[in-house]
Protein backbone atom coordinates (compact mmCIF):
# COMPACT_ATOMS: atom_id res chain seq x y z
CA UNK A 1 0.00 0.00 0.00
CA UNK A 2 2.77 2.02 1.04
CA UNK A 3 4.59 1.73 -2.48
CA UNK A 4 1.53 2.65 -4.23
CA UNK A 5 0.50 5.52 -2.38
CA UNK A 6 4.17 6.90 -2.97
CA UNK A 7 3.86 6.02 -6.58
CA UNK A 8 0.78 8.49 -6.98
CA UNK A 9 2.34 11.00 -5.24
CA UNK A 10 5.35 10.84 -7.07
CA UNK A 11 3.08 10.57 -10.47
CA UNK A 12 1.36 13.96 -9.25
CA UNK A 13 4.39 15.79 -7.84
CA UNK A 14 5.79 15.54 -11.48
CA UNK A 15 2.27 16.67 -12.98
CA UNK A 16 2.20 19.97 -10.72
CA UNK A 17 3.23 22.87 -12.62
CA UNK A 18 6.01 23.95 -10.24
CA UNK A 19 7.72 20.54 -11.64
CA UNK A 20 6.73 20.80 -15.60
CA UNK A 21 8.35 24.49 -15.42
CA UNK A 22 11.54 23.20 -13.61
CA UNK A 23 11.80 20.40 -16.36
CA UNK A 24 11.35 22.86 -18.84
CA UNK A 25 13.31 25.50 -17.27
CA UNK A 26 16.44 22.87 -17.12
CA UNK A 27 16.09 21.57 -20.40
CA UNK A 28 16.27 25.60 -21.56
CA UNK A 29 19.44 25.74 -19.40
CA UNK A 30 20.99 22.40 -21.08
CA UNK A 31 20.08 23.74 -24.70
CA UNK A 32 21.71 27.34 -23.68
CA UNK A 33 25.19 26.87 -25.11
CA UNK A 34 27.11 29.88 -24.04
CA UNK A 35 25.54 29.41 -20.31
CA UNK A 36 26.98 25.60 -20.30
CA UNK A 37 29.92 26.40 -21.31
CA UNK A 38 30.45 28.75 -18.65
CA UNK A 39 28.96 26.46 -15.75
CA UNK A 40 31.47 23.78 -17.34
CA UNK A 41 34.04 26.25 -16.52
CA UNK A 42 33.10 27.58 -13.27
CA UNK A 43 32.87 24.00 -12.19
CA UNK A 44 36.33 23.10 -13.41
CA UNK A 45 37.73 26.53 -11.90
CA UNK A 46 35.63 25.75 -8.17
CA UNK A 47 36.79 22.00 -8.21
CA UNK A 48 41.00 23.28 -9.24
CA UNK A 49 39.94 25.63 -6.09
CA UNK A 50 38.58 22.37 -4.07
CA UNK A 51 41.79 20.57 -4.85
CA UNK A 52 44.16 23.73 -3.18
CA UNK A 53 42.17 23.90 0.06
CA UNK A 54 42.12 20.03 0.57
CA UNK A 55 46.19 20.54 0.41
CA UNK A 56 45.70 23.32 2.86
CA UNK A 57 46.41 26.21 0.55
CA UNK A 58 44.37 29.12 -0.60
CA UNK A 59 42.87 29.88 -3.75
CA UNK A 60 44.77 32.56 -5.48
CA UNK A 61 43.12 35.74 -5.56
CA UNK A 62 43.22 35.62 -9.55
CA UNK A 63 40.96 32.50 -9.01
CA UNK A 64 38.72 33.95 -6.94
CA UNK A 65 38.24 36.98 -9.33
CA UNK A 66 37.41 34.35 -12.16
CA UNK A 67 34.82 32.85 -10.06
CA UNK A 68 33.19 35.81 -9.18
CA UNK A 69 33.37 37.17 -12.80
CA UNK A 70 32.06 33.82 -14.01
CA UNK A 71 29.32 33.94 -11.43
CA UNK A 72 28.21 37.42 -12.38
CA UNK A 73 27.83 36.42 -16.48
CA UNK A 74 26.13 33.41 -15.13
CA UNK A 75 23.47 34.82 -13.24
CA UNK A 76 22.87 37.45 -16.27
CA UNK A 77 21.75 34.62 -18.19
CA UNK A 78 18.16 34.51 -18.72
CA UNK A 79 18.04 30.50 -19.26
CA UNK A 80 19.79 30.57 -15.76
CA UNK A 81 17.63 33.03 -14.16
CA UNK A 82 14.80 30.88 -15.11
CA UNK A 83 15.95 28.10 -13.91
CA UNK A 84 17.19 29.07 -10.16
CA UNK A 85 13.57 30.43 -10.28
CA UNK A 86 11.75 27.22 -10.79
CA UNK A 87 13.97 25.33 -8.80
CA UNK A 88 13.01 27.44 -6.02
CA UNK A 89 9.46 27.19 -6.53
CA UNK A 90 9.90 23.66 -6.49
CA UNK A 91 12.02 23.19 -3.54
CA UNK A 92 8.99 25.27 -2.12
CA UNK A 93 6.39 23.16 -2.57
CA UNK A 94 8.92 19.82 -1.52
CA UNK A 95 8.75 21.87 1.36
CA UNK A 96 5.16 21.62 1.83
CA UNK A 97 4.85 17.98 0.51
CA UNK A 98 7.48 16.75 3.43
CA UNK A 99 5.31 18.96 5.93
CA UNK A 100 2.03 17.28 4.93
CA UNK A 101 3.44 13.74 4.70
CA UNK A 102 5.10 14.50 8.88
CA UNK A 103 1.61 16.16 9.78
CA UNK A 104 0.05 12.35 8.28
CA UNK A 105 2.34 10.72 10.14
CA UNK A 106 1.12 12.62 13.30
CA UNK A 107 -1.98 11.67 13.01
CA UNK A 108 -1.45 8.25 12.26
CA UNK A 109 0.90 7.55 14.90
CA UNK A 110 -2.17 9.04 17.65
CA UNK A 111 -4.67 6.76 15.81
CA UNK A 112 -5.59 3.69 17.62
CA UNK A 113 -7.31 2.36 14.74
CA UNK A 114 -4.62 0.87 12.03
CA UNK A 115 -5.78 0.50 8.71
CA UNK A 116 -4.09 -0.48 5.30
CA UNK A 117 -6.59 1.05 3.03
Amino acid sequence: MLEEKGKELGRLIGQSPEYQALKRSSEALNDDRDAVVLLQQMEKLRAEAQQLIQRGENPTPEMEQQLDSMLEKIQAQPAYQRAVSAQENFDKLMLRVNQWIMDGMKKGAASPIITLG
